[in-house]
């Protein structure tokens, strides 16, 4: 797994301008390890917001999109949405995005640092979160692009209400999430808490990188979120 300096965010868009290009994404100031299947979810120090890095996420304002509370972004769950029991994830599936990768775990490492996908079309789950469809904020994770390829999640800001994300999970069940809404969001103004924070559903985010590239630090500004709950 490569290691980054700054955190769990996907960026959408070609390598195609001129200058720097970022190799991929990685955490600052990952969030703690909590009880993986618990409701238990990780916080992030503050000022640190998870994303991956790459490209650019185009049609999305800064900020939370309509639906998405401000200060609550994600915490609603879908009307009579219910939980499923702890178990591993396998694969990820999106339809519209044409995306089917395999899940790889991603951990902290000694210095606070996460795991990042090593690759461009492999997607990662954050262990210290619980797994997707248990009660809580479970965190899938990857590149918009990767070494002049577009990443898994290059295209994670076109999702939309109601498209489909699918986990396989180890137990041989299948966790369908609904998408809620998106943002792109300045990675100082990041919204952890709502990202990470304990919520009495089984929800889950992806993240990736977008907004502009800054050259003098090497970094994108911003991050996407989606914002998905388990469908009942």
């Amino acid at each position: 797994m490569a290691v980054f300096a700054v955190v769990l965010v996907l960026a959408a868009a070609g390598l195609s301008r001129a200058g720097p290009t970022p190799e991929g994404p990685g955490l600052a100031s990952a969030p703690p390890t909590a009880g993986v299947g618990s409701g238990a979810s990780p916080g992030l120090e503050a000022g640190a917001s998870p994303g991956l890095e790459a490209g650019a996420s185009p049609g999305l304002e800064a900020g939370a999109s309509p639906g998405l509370g401000a200060g609550g972004a994600g915490r609603t769950p879908a009307a009579g949405a219910s939980a499923m029991d702890g178990s591993p994830p396998l694969r990820v599936s999106i339809p519209r995005l044409r995306v089917d990768s395999e899940l790889v775990a991603l951990t902290l490492l000694g210095d606070g640092a996460m795991e990042v996908p090593d690759d461009a079309s492999t997607v990662g789950w954050f262990t210290g979160g619980p797994t997707p469809g248990s009660i809580g904020p479970a965190v899938l994770a990857g590149h918009v692009n990767w070494k002049g390829r577009d990443g898994a999640f290059a295209r994670l800001g076109t999702l939309v209400a109601g498209d489909e994300v699918q986990v396989e999970r180890l137990d041989g069940s299948v966790a369908v999430f609904a998408v809620t809404g998106s943002g792109r969001y300045p990675k100082d103004r990041f919204p952890t808490d709502a990202v990470y924070g304990p919520v009495d559903h089984a929800g889950l985010r992806l993240i990736t990188c977008g907004g502009e590239f800054d050259r003098a630090t090497g970094h994108y500004r911003d991050n996407i979120v989606v914002w998905a709950v388990l469908r009942p």
